[in-house]
């Protein structure tokens, strides 16, 4: 399971940390990723948060005052998580193999964090109440950066034209997918993203329809 623990924004009420604290933090915010994942904000409880992290709910509250605190502390790591391999995105680098990498670590989270996906989709297809802010703030501006980048490419005739945002926009709906809808895949084919094969099948599939939609080859197909 994913781990939570660390970077998350809410803070104890004495300050600083010990290991044994952040060892707790991290087993809430674990825990609070499944409950929340199951069943939603509203259907979730402290309870149950507490108990599957293993200590009580007097405990729990030493850490977050409150679920909305934990919601929130959880939704903004799963943030910071899910946006850094786009941080990645080498300026310098040649388009064909910054993309492919990103659609690559995108997928690979799909694989690794399937709950942290489904749980963020849920928060903004409810409206996304609790992290409006950061998606209008530092979310907005790191796609900004980003499109820059890929424009950069464009305007230096190393790629088609295409509008950077859909392209991100693209490469997210299609990598996430598998998260977000596991359960219908396996129905389909009998397979997931922790069979070898059928990941990489995935990945080749996704970064060649991508990469030759705006106009470049997928590294190793060059020939």
């Amino acid at each position: 399971m994913m781990s939570l623990g660390g970077q998350a924004s809410d803070t104890p009420k004495n300050g600083g940390l010990s290991r044994i604290q952040e060892r707790n933090r991290s087993l809430i915010l674990d825990a609070a990723l499944s409950e929340f994942s199951r069943k939603g904000f509203s259907g979730a409880t402290v309870e149950r948060i507490a108990a599957e992290a293993g200590m009580s709910k007097s405990n729990l509250l030493y850490y977050f005052s409150s679920k909305e605190a934990i919601y929130k502390a959880t939704l903004a790591h799963i943030l910071e998580v899910w946006l850094a391999p786009l941080k990645t995105l080498d300026p310098g680098g040649e388009p064909a193999r910054e993309l492919a990498a990103y659609i690559r670590q995108k997928i690979e989270m799909s694989a690794t964090f399937p709950e942290a996906s489904r749980l963020f989709a849920n928060e903004v297809m409810q409206g996304a109440p609790q992290i409006l802010p950061i998606l209008e703030g530092d979310l907005r501006r790191l796609v900004s950066e980003k499109s820059r980048v890929i424009q950069d490419w464009i305007d230096a005739g190393k790629m088609r034209q295409v509008d950077p945002v859909q392209l991100i926009f693209m490469i997210w709906a299609t990598t996430q997918h598998y998260a977000d809808f596991s359960i219908q895949i396996r129905a389909l084919t009998g397979k997931d993203l922790s069979d070898p094969v059928f990941f990489k099948e995935t990945e080749t599939s996704i970064t060649t329809l991508i990469l030759n939609g705006v106009g470049l080859t997928a590294p190793g197909n060059d020939d």
